[in-house]
């Protein structure tokens, strides 16, 4: 099969989405699948405003069109709703052609909190994009039923994965070179630095030990000054991650409007409980009866509790999302782009 998967995430981005699409990428390669993945690296870019370390494809649907007519894919998929998004979902309207999608992030919620744009107008805006796609995938349980209450329509559900060898289970905390000596326990934070992630939430506990926040984003300069007793360590590569993941006693999850929330996965493979609030995303991960870690309205209390956890049951939770799962059930909602009974047209180009 020759799938196109086109995405406005993809690296040198890092965040939660990349991750997952470049695992995905690869274990769909090793099932013999030719892959294209059509990204912003091929197109001229600029900053995301107010999202520093994003950068946006600028108008790619003057050469789109001629980088899948060139591969001619028997499947598409629009991973993400950005400029490279809305200039497929545009091309394959307009030469007959099916698709899915996928709704990774919650970027009405981000709207919301970034430039105070009602919810309903952001999910207004996706539900238009995802309409005409022939299945929408959706992460969770929790956020299928959000976007079913928002009248989005086809949701097919997915999953995740973690890649297990990359993240090796430690029976006990190890020691990081890069972290030194801390405080004992450690509490970590790892994710982008932004308005939807509730971090400030985790920073105002008071908690024994010692907070490590891993990551960047438009919020970072600003906390960095306010809570200088935290340990900020940026973006570090995945083998020096999992050693940080490692290191920690708890894995702390703030956020309450996430559609997933991968490193809770990576953490948990790592044998480091995660505490979290009991809301999509950690439900679906943590699971419900918190064998991956706590769920707690009270983030501190569920902090402490966690620090009880066996870190056999993280890892034994994160092994439930082995990366073959969640690619067969990707496989299986991709849809033949032409009908049999629909013949190819040429596509005219209009310069790159």
């Amino acid at each position: 099969m020759k799938l196109a998967l086109l995405t406005d995430a993809w690296q040198p981005q890092v965040n939660g989405v990349v991750t997952t699409l470049v695992e995905l990428v690869r274990e769909m390669r090793q099932r013999g699948h030719e892959v294209l993945v059509i990204h912003p690296g091929l197109f001229k870019t600029r900053p995301c405003p107010g999202y520093a370390g994003i950068d946006l494809a600028v108008q790619p649907g003057r050469s789109l069109p001629g980088l899948l007519e060139d591969f001619a894919p028997d499947c598409i998929h629009l991973a993400t709703e950005g400029p490279i998004g809305w200039a497929a979902r545009a091309y394959c309207r307009k030469k007959g052609l099916r698709f899915t999608t996928a709704f990774h992030t919650r970027f009405p919620e981000i709207l919301q909190a970034a430039l105070r744009i009602p919810l309903s107008w952001g999910y207004a805006l996706f539900r238009h994009f995802h309409r005409a796609s022939a299945g929408v995938m959706v992460p969770t349980e929790g956020m299928l039923h959000l976007l079913k209450a928002r009248r989005f329509e086809r949701l097919l559900p997915w999953t995740h994965g973690v890649d297990l060898s990359l993240f090796p289970y430690r029976a006990q905390t190890q020691p990081c070179d890069l972290l030194g000596r801390l405080s004992e326990p450690v509490f970590l934070y790892v994710g982008r630095i932004s308005y939807e992630k509730n971090i400030q939430a985790f920073l105002d506990l008071t908690l024994p030990g010692t907070k490590v926040v891993c990551g960047v984003g438009p919020l970072e300069e600003g906390l960095r000054a306010r809570y200088p007793q935290v340990r900020w360590l940026g973006v570090l590569p995945r083998p020096k991650l999992a050693e940080v993941y490692a290191a920690a006693d708890v894995f702390v999850f703030p956020s309450r409007h996430e559609t997933f929330g991968l490193v809770m996965l990576e953490a948990m493979a790592c044998g480091t409980p995660v505490a979290a609030y009991p809301v999509d995303g950690p439900l679906e991960v943590v699971g419900r009866e918190g064998q991956g870690g706590v769920l707690h309205e009270d983030l501190q209390r569920a902090c402490l509790q966690a620090l009880e956890l066996p870190r056999a049951s993280a890892r034994e939770r994160a092994t439930a999302f082995e990366w073959v799962h969640a690619a067969s059930r990707f496989e299986a909602h991709l849809v033949p782009a032409r009908r049999p009974d629909v013949a190819p047209q040429p596509v005219v180009t209009t310069g790159t």
